[in-house]
């Protein structure tokens, strides 16, 4: 990957681990249904890739015998590490700096890769080579990310959307084509994984998982795109002016309760 690139990836994501953390959805348990049928039992192994604050990572504790989070931006890996602090330092649970291309980890160490809401962040093809060599005979590779916004009510879903589309366009705008980020398609990582040759097995899988949430988390989870971030970084006012009239937005249909949200996954796998 062109180094520009990579730095800037990793910076859209500078400044705001907490609000991140705080707001984000966990992954769910059917994640762990899901892997764990194509492994066909427990993983020993796990490296959770482009992990962020730990969102994917913790949910293999008391399932595996080493998870390794790796995490490039320091930000995200400053809250994963007080997390684990908070858990009681588990011995087999430990965060590193590193690169999805590069993860000085042994040959089939692994017997599971994952990566959630983060391989569109990866140069896929180098990032493949490298996973399929650090994965076992039958070690399992699966990126797996939310579809935005989260399913609430079509006219707050479509703010949401306004919101997001003018902050990247804004990001565009104000940034010199050298510091901008860059995004790989979603709805290429399938084919990515099936062109690198290097897993017998491939599919997608679509699933969902329920969580509460009241206006303040919605509002939060739209803030916490990268797009909308960096634009209010960059001082664009109108994204703020869009940003809180989509929080008044939210604090009306919520009207002070607490309402379900519907997340919906895509999962997309490959068996070595």
């Amino acid at each position: 990957m062109l180094e520009h690139i990579r730095k800037n990836n990793v910076e859209r994501f500078a400044g705001f681990g907490e609000l991140y953390d705080r707001n984000r959805p966990a992954a769910p348990q059917e994640v762990i249904r899901l892997l764990e049928t194509y492994l066909e039992g427990k993983p020993r192994h796990v490296a959770d890739v482009g992990c962020g604050t730990g969102l994917s990572t913790f949910l293999w504790l008391g399932r595996a015998k080493q998870i390794i989070g790796i995490e490039p931006s320091t930000d995200m890996r400053q809250v994963a590490e007080a997390k684990r602090l908070a858990a009681g330092s588990p011995e087999e649970l430990t965060f590193r700096e590193g690169f999805s291309d590069d993860l000085k980890l042994e040959d089939g160490w692994a017997d599971l890769i994952t990566c959630s809401q983060s391989f569109h962040w990866m140069n896929p093809q180098p990032t493949l080579s490298e996973f399929a060599r650090v994965l076992r005979p039958g070690g399992v590779f699966a990126a797996y990310d939310c579809d935005w916004p989260p399913v609430l009510n079509a006219d707050v879903e479509a703010a949401y959307e306004q919101l997001s589309a003018l902050a990247d366009r804004r990001v565009q705008e104000l940034s010199h084509e050298t510091e901008q980020a860059h995004k790989w398609p979603k709805d290429e990582h399938l084919r990515q994984i099936r062109d690198s040759g290097r897993f017998r097995y491939t599919r997608e899988i679509v699933f969902h998982n329920r969580e509460t949430c009241d206006a303040q988390r919605y509002t939060r989870i739209a803030l916490s795109q990268g797009g909308t971030q960096g634009a209010i970084k960059r001082g664009a006012a109108d994204v703020q002016a869009a940003a809180d009239d989509f929080g008044r937005r939210v604090d009306m249909f919520f009207a002070g309760e607490e309402k379900e949200v519907l997340f919906s996954y895509r999962m997309r796998l490959g068996v070595k």
